[in-house]
């Protein structure tokens, strides 16, 4: 299936050939968001057009778009898209409807700060030029959204060049989860570094866990790698220390989806295990977000809300069932690795080290 057109240049990047776009606003006033449907990759290219709240927050919860940066903007349009229908209210009774769905679409993750980052942006141009209309605030909101998004891909843009010089010549990359194009409106967080030293003409390997258990590794991570022309291999989660023991990995890179004050970050379960053992081989372990990633309302990893999935995710590998009936499954999704194993936050800002001073010093009061 063929990627959908759309008339907003803004919300459009340079990707892969066989890279379709991961969301985009298609129309003007009256139009809809565009979702690239990632629970079918790489198997179907499908999309999900949606043009309610509900159908945003559905999308979000099912995993059909993820990443953080990714489901802020999703989260952004959905919130346009949740008031669109009470534009022809008063300024009190419309700013009231916009506070009640961006409370109703936070509540479809709780772990990705960028998601309640994204929704408070959008509430703020509400609520800026007191004495509008319905209509004129709806407007702004809009506005609002798309700028987001270009943002995004401005950001991602800036994260890849501030840390392409870490790849390796010559050496291997491990990465966890999908932190790239798919995650984002275009480039990625962890990836980006990769595409950034890839056009440069740099030589390097990378190894992708599969990421159980929905597989974000194998199904996402190395489609988009393998869309790039990138040399890319995927491994078991449980391979990935005996890899490094090996010395096949110089680098190890991650995205986030929220990180403390203190530098703890929140990622893919799966990822303080890395940490460990990157730490025990003496191999780089850097963390690759953008500001907004930042909680600093955070003291440390011990406030991050981490979700807590189905038990059949766990349970099943591509809708077979694995485990034996009456058995529990757990399925955190995420773990909070301590600012203690990371060497670096590669940000569109620079590189801030991970401790409390540096990341004051380079982010102020905010993210």
């Amino acid at each position: 299936m063929d990627p959908p057109a759309t008339n907003d240049a803004r919300t459009t990047a340079t990707r892969g050939p066989r890279l379709p776009p991961t969301l985009r606003w298609d129309g003007g006033d009256d139009g809809e968001l565009v979702l690239l449907d990632q629970t079918l990759l790489p198997q179907r290219v499908e999309f999900r057009r949606c043009r309610t709240a509900e159908e945003v927050w559905k999308a979000i919860r099912e995993l059909c778009v993820r990443g953080a940066p990714a489901i802020g903007v999703a989260a952004a349009y959905g919130l346009c898209l949740g008031t669109r229908p009470h534009r022809g209210l008063a300024r009190a009774a419309f700013l009231g409807k916009v506070g009640e769905v961006a409370g109703y679409l936070a509540s479809a993750r709780p772990t990705a700060v960028n998601l309640g980052w994204a929704l408070r942006r959008v509430c703020q141009a509400a609520e800026a030029g007191p004495g509008e209309t319905g209509e004129g605030i709806w407007s702004r909101m809009l506005a609002a959204a798309h700028a987001i998004a270009c943002q995004d891909v401005e950001t991602c843009r800036r994260i890849g060049e501030t840390g392409a010089h870490l790849v390796p010549e010559g050496g291997g990359v491990l990465t966890h989860c999908n932190a790239g194009a798919l995650a984002t409106v275009a480039y990625g967080t962890a990836l980006a570094l990769l595409y950034v030293a890839h056009g440069q003409g740099r030589k390097f390997r990378v190894f992708v866990t599969e990421t159980r258990p929905l597989l974000q590794g194998a199904r996402l991570t190395a489609f988009e790698l393998a869309a790039a022309g990138i040399d890319v291999t995927v491994l078991c989660d449980s391979a990935a220390a005996s890899l490094m023991a090996r010395g096949e990995v110089q680098l190890v890179v991650v995205g986030a989806d929220r990180i403390a004050a203190n530098g703890d970050t929140a990622n893919k379960i799966g990822t303080y295990g890395l940490a460990l053992a990157a730490r025990q081989h003496g191999i780089p372990f850097y963390v690759a977000a953008p500001s907004s990633t930042f909680d600093l309302s955070l003291s440390s990893g011990d406030g991050i809300p981490i979700e807590h999935r189905s038990e059949g995710e766990v349970r099943g590998v591509l809708g077979q069932d694995i485990v034996a009936k009456g058995v529990r499954c757990t399925n955190p999704a995420f773990d909070v690795t301590p600012a203690g194993l990371i060497s670096g936050f590669v940000t569109e800002r620079g590189i801030i080290p991970p401790t409390p001073e540096g990341i004051r010093q380079i982010l102020g009061g905010g993210g």
